[in-house]
């Protein structure tokens, strides 16, 4: 696997945070929380920022009791294709680390539903939630509530970095847009008229991906971006939505997908219209049909964000963090796939 950017900041433990802009963030010792009163928390529970937090005295006794942790991984669309890579990863972290992790979310990018299930969820008592926002704007004053009551929130896969929350675990959105723009037209020679295809234009992470990949595209002077291609959600909207935008743009020679399910789509367009050779096509994740595809030449290559490390980082990081260890930012990389390691994602 060629892996142009990965790691994890790590900090080493400190007994407290000397400023607000400390890098890692810590959890209170379970002798203070347990000193705390919950009368006292309600009249003095400070608004978070970045390297202060009160962890909830409810909370605070859960974890003094040894009993088991109930976190809860939030994603913004479970019935999407590439939500079970990061179930997977929240069940395997469930099972390394003893506690209760449950995957949960809307079925269908929905940020009324997500508030409304994230409330219940807290109400019924929650440890630790990591939220992948299905809008950034309609959750960050719900990340700010929460952890204001003592709910440590992280983020994970789409980060919401206007929110309090304690850190986030994923891929640098605007960095991989820009990553693949570039393997794109490095394809194409730099020459070439482009779409781009996106699930949801006005989502954040699709925004910063965009701008990303907008940002390499301007570095290739033959490289010209028709339009970005708004696509939905359901596979036969995803492919209409793809070939309607490929019969009005006929001189396409290269499509950009900024996430895992309208890479298929391209994929298999270019397969059906035989513009094999013709058309390159380059996107976004490990779903199995789009390794197929890159397999039998119909996409040329597909960004990694390793998936599972993030639904694994998401629950490690809330552990850590209620055990009164250090946390901060991780950052899963840009992995690209192609015909050359292909093999190694299909075992």
């Amino acid at each position: 696997m060629a892996l142009l950017v990965a790691g994890c900041t790590t900090v080493a433990p400190a007994a407290a945070p000397a400023a607000p802009e400390a890098a890692a963030t810590t959890a209170p010792t379970e002798e203070a929380a347990e000193a705390a009163t919950e009368e006292a928390s309600a009249e003095a529970a400070p608004e978070a920022a970045a390297g202060e937090f009160t962890l909830s005295p409810a909370i605070a006794e859960r974890v003094a009791s040894g009993q088991p942790l109930r976190i809860y991984v939030s994603y913004h669309d479970v019935s999407n294709e590439f939500a079970p890579f990061l179930k997977a990863g929240v069940e395997k972290a469930a099972a390394d680390l003893g506690v209760e992790a449950r995957f949960v979310g809307p079925v269908g990018a929905d940020a009324e539903q997500q508030i409304a299930e994230l409330e219940n969820l807290v109400e019924a008592g929650a440890e630790g939630l990591a939220i992948s926002s299905v809008s950034t704007d309609a959750l960050a004053p719900v990340i700010n509530r929460f952890i204001a009551a003592g709910i440590p929130v992280v983020t994970y896969n789409t980060d919401n970095p206007e929110s309090n929350r304690l850190a986030f675990a994923g891929q640098d959105l605007e960095q991989s847009g820009y990553e693949a723009a570039k393997v794109l037209a490095e394809l194409l020679s730099g020459q070439g008229d482009v779409i781009i295809t996106t699930l949801d234009a006005a989502a954040q992470w699709s925004i910063d991906r965009e701008t990303g990949a907008r940002r390499a595209f301007a570095e290739y002077p033959g490289i010209n971006v028709l339009t970005t291609v708004n696509t939905g959600t359901e596979p036969q909207e995803i492919y209409a939505a793809v070939e309607n935008a490929m019969l009005a743009n006929p001189s396409v020679t290269g499509a950009l997908s900024l996430e895992c399910c309208s890479t298929p789509a391209l994929g298999e367009y270019v397969k059906r219209n035989g513009l094999q050779g013709q058309v390159t096509v380059v996107g976004f994740d490990e779903l199995p049909t789009t390794l197929d595809l890159i397999k039998n030449g119909f996409i040329a290559a597909s960004i990694s964000q390793a998936p599972e490390r993030q639904g694994y980082e998401a629950v490690r990081m809330l552990v850590d963090f209620l055990k009164g260890n250090p946390i901060a930012d991780v950052d899963t990389g840009v992995g690209i796939i192609d015909a050359s390691n292909v093999d190694e994602y299909l075992k």
